[in-house]
C-alpha cells in the first residue's frame, strides 16, 4: 500500500525556510500564513503551489462558525486531516537584542498557534523559537506556551535545543523547537521522539569558506542585477548542495532549477551588498579573520561593543545572522574580502539553495534572510514528527543512529 501523502500547514512563513525542512521531510505544504507584505511575495515565488494567506494571522479562520472559516479551510488548508501545525512566531520580543519585555505583545503570537490548533486539531504542533524564550523571566513563556497546549488537548510535550551547525548548516544558531501532540495520538514521549532526532540526524561542520568560496569576489552593483553562474575548481557536499549545476543529498539539479527558472539556464542572483564608506572599509581592513572590534587599534576603536565590527572566520561557521543586517552589516564582515556579506552568502549560510531567489529591496531581502530557520535545521524537528507518526501507526519505535534514522527516511 503506497506510503499516505503527509500534510502541513505553515504559520509565519517569512521566506519558507521552515517550510522547506517540513518538505524535505515528506511533508506536503497545503497553506502558508504571512503578514508581512514584503516576504509575501517572495514566498509565493518559492513555493508558488503553495497557497499563501497574506494577512493578519488572527484574521485566518477567525470564527469556526462563519463561512469565513470555510471559505479559508478550503482555500488555504483544503483538509479537515492535518498531520501538521508548525511555525515560529516573531522572536523579537524574547530575543537578547529585542525588547525582553514581558508585556511585547508578540510574546503572546503563540497563542495564535494554539487558537488555530484547537480549530483544526492537526495531530502534531510545532513551534520554533529564540533559545531566550525559555529563559526571560525564568521560563514564563515555557510554562505559559505548554499550559496552552495542554488547555487545547496537546498534553504530549517535548522541547529541544538544537544547534545549527550541527547539522550541516554553516552557522552557530542555537533554536528551540516544541513538539506537541494528544496522549491520545501516540504513548511514546514527544520528548524522546525529538531527542532521538537531535542525535540521530547530525552532520559533519560545514565552515564559512567552505560553504561561500566559489561566489565571486566582486559582487553585483546593485540589487536585482545578475551574474553568470560561477565555474567551482573543487566541489564539497555542501556546494554540491548549494549550486545549480551539481546533485546533492538533499536536492536534485532538476529540482534547484525548477525551483526559480523554468528554462534551467543557470544565473546567480541575489549576489549583491550594501554599499561601503570609506571609513568603514578602512576599518575592516584591519580585522583579520575571526577578529571582533577589541582587536583594532585604540585609535580605530571607541571601546563600544566588541561584536560591533566581526569579521567571519573562514575555517569556522558563521555567527549567527540577524534581522538587523539590513540595518548594519558591520557584524558580518567577508572572512577574506574587504566588504559585506552579500544576500547570496548570507542565503548560503542559512543553508538555502542557490535556486532560492529573492525579489524586493536589498534591505527586505537581508531582513527576510535574516529572519528565516535554515532549511537543513528546519529538517531536524520534521523529521521527528515523521518518526512520531510512524509510531503513532504502530511502525517505529526512537532510532539511536543515524544508520537507523535514515533507513526509515527512504
Amino acid at each position: 500500500m503506497p506510503r499516505k501523502q503527509l500534510t502541513a500547514l505553515s504559520v509565519f512563513s517569512g521566506i519558507g525556510g521552515f517550510c522547506e525542512g517540513v518538505r524535505k521531510a515528506g511533508f506536503r505544504v497545503v497553506g502558508a500564513v504571512e503578514n508581512d507584505r514584503f516576504a509575501a511575495p517572495n514566498y509565493r515565488q518559492i513555493f508558488p503551489q503553495v497557497p499563501l494567506f497574506d494577512g493578519d494571522i488572527v484574521d485566518f479562520l477567525p470564527d469556526e462558525d462563519s463561512e469565513t472559516w470555510e471559505s479559508h479551510l478550503d482555500e488555504f488548508v483544503g483538509t479537515k486531516n492535518l498531520d501538521l501545525l508548525f511555525g515560529g512566531p516573531p522572536c523579537q520580543g524574547y530575543s537578547q537584542i529585542g525588547t525582553r519585555k514581558v508585556s511585547d505583545p508578540r510574546n503572546q503570537l503563540y497563542l495564535q498557534v494554539t487558537r488555530l490548533a484547537s480549530s483544526l486539531r492537526p495531530r502534531f504542533v510545532l513551534i520554533e523559537n529564540v533559545q531566550n524564550m525559555f529563559l526571560l523571566k525564568k521560563g514564563l513563556f515555557r510554562e505559559q506556551i505548554f499550559k496552552a497546549l495542554n488547555e487545547v488537548g496537546y498534553d504530549n510535550i517535548g522541547y529541544v535545543l538544537l544547534s545549527a551547525e550541527q547539522y550541516g548548516v554553516p552557522q552557530e544558531r542555537k533554536r528551540i523547537f516544541i513538539l506537541a501532540t494528544s496522549s491520545r495520538t501516540v504513548d511514546v514521549s514527544m520528548q524522546e521522539v525529538l531527542e532521538s532526532a537531535r542525535d540521530s540526524l547530525r552532520r559533519p561542520i560545514v565552515t564559512t569558506g567552505e560553504a561561500i568560496r566559489d561566489l565571486p569576489k566582486k559582487p553585483a552593483a546593485d540589487s536585482g542585477i545578475t551574474l553568470d553562474y560561477p565555474a567551482l575548481s573543487k566541489s564539497n557536499q555542501f556546494l554540491r548542495e548549494m549550486r545549480l549545476d551539481s546533485d546533492g543529498e538533499f536536492y536534485t539539479q532538476r529540482e534547484k532549477l525548477s525551483r526559480y527558472r523554468p528554462n534551467k539556464t543557470a544565473e546567480l542572483h541575489n549576489h549583491h551588498t550594501k554599499e561601503i564608506q570609506a571609513k568603514r572599509l578602512n576599518l575592516i581592513k584591519l580585522l583579520k579573520p575571526g577578529a571582533k572590534a577589541d582587536s583594532l587599534p585604540k585609535d580605530v576603536w571607541d571601546n563600544a561593543r566588541p561584536e560591533k565590527w566581526r569579521r567571519l572566520h573562514p575555517d569556522k561557521p558563521a555567527y549567527t545572522l540577524m534581522a538587523q543586517m539590513h540595518r548594519d552589516l558591520s557584524e558580518w564582515v567577508h572572512p577574506k574580502h574587504h566588504r559585506w556579506i552579500t544576500v547570496r552568502e548570507a542565503l548560503r549560510i542559512q543553508s538555502f539553495n542557490d535556486g532560492f531567489v529573492l525579489g524586493s529591496s536589498e534591505w527586505q531581502q537581508l531582513k527576510q534572510v535574516g529572519n528565516a530557520v535554515p532549511p537543513l535545521l528546519g529538517y531536524v524537528p520534521a523529521m521527528a514528527v515523521r518518526l512520531a507518526i510512524s509510531m503513532a501507526d504502530g511502525t517505529r519505535r526512537p532510532f539511536r543512529s543515524a544508520g537507523q534514522l535514515g533507513l526509515f527516511m527512504k
